[in-house]
């Protein structure tokens, strides 16, 4: 089974990519997925982050507010480090669980998307790297009308990230979409026929 990591900056539309993946075959995981999971009412990443930032980013239904965690959390290191470090070992647990049914399952390739893949170092665990990335405006435009994001998140959230170019530096595929949803399949559709190379080659 080939390990595709799926990573990109923000705004660039990695989850489109993704769905596209598959659509065509692969097994997907989704960081996104797995966070919310991880901080489901009862589990104990939910209650450690209770303890650490109080009742406050915890909602009347007792989900975690995640709107007013971002707005601790963001701009504040030592705030997003003290989360990570509560969300990732849970969210790591979670993916290895996923990688362990792929695998049952016969599944030829596992697409993991993780934002933060490069950051956290995880490059490791997987045999090809992919980054979606697209012209800093244009991811601007893209969060601020999916999300209606308070003035000065997507800045905050980018600067979490890595910068586009070394991004880009440590990928073995790089999915440019600066163009409509068409020319992103196209794209996306010959880094997925070169995935299924490396597929056939290591059978």
């Amino acid at each position: 089974m080939i390990r595709v990591g799926l990573t990109g900056t923000v705004g660039a539309g990695k989850s489109t990519v993704g769905r596209m993946f598959e659509r065509w075959g692969a097994w997907r995981v989704d960081a996104d997925d797995l966070a919310r999971r991880a901080v489901e009412p009862g589990s104990p990443a939910l209650e450690a982050i209770r303890e650490r930032f109080g009742e406050a980013v915890i909602g009347s239904d007792g989900c975690l507010d995640r709107a007013a965690l971002r707005r601790r959390v963001f701009g504040r290191p030592e705030e997003r480090e003290a989360l990570e470090g509560i969300v990732h070992p849970a969210v790591q647990a979670l993916r290895a669980e996923a990688l362990g049914a792929a695998r049952g399952a016969g599944a030829r390739v596992l697409v993991a998307e993780i934002p933060l893949l490069l950051e956290k170092e995880l490059e490791d665990d997987f045999d090809v790297i992919v980054v979606v990335d697209a012209p800093q405006p244009v991811r601007r435009g893209r969060i601020q009308s999916e999300r209606r994001l308070e003035p000065g998140t997507f800045e905050a959230i980018e600067s979490a990230q890595w910068p586009a170019g070394r991004k880009r530096a440590a990928a073995d595929l790089v999915i440019v979409n600066d163009g409509d949803l068409r020319q992103l399949e196209r794209r996306a559709r010959s880094a997925w026929d070169f995935i299924l190379e490396r597929e056939e080659g290591a059978r």
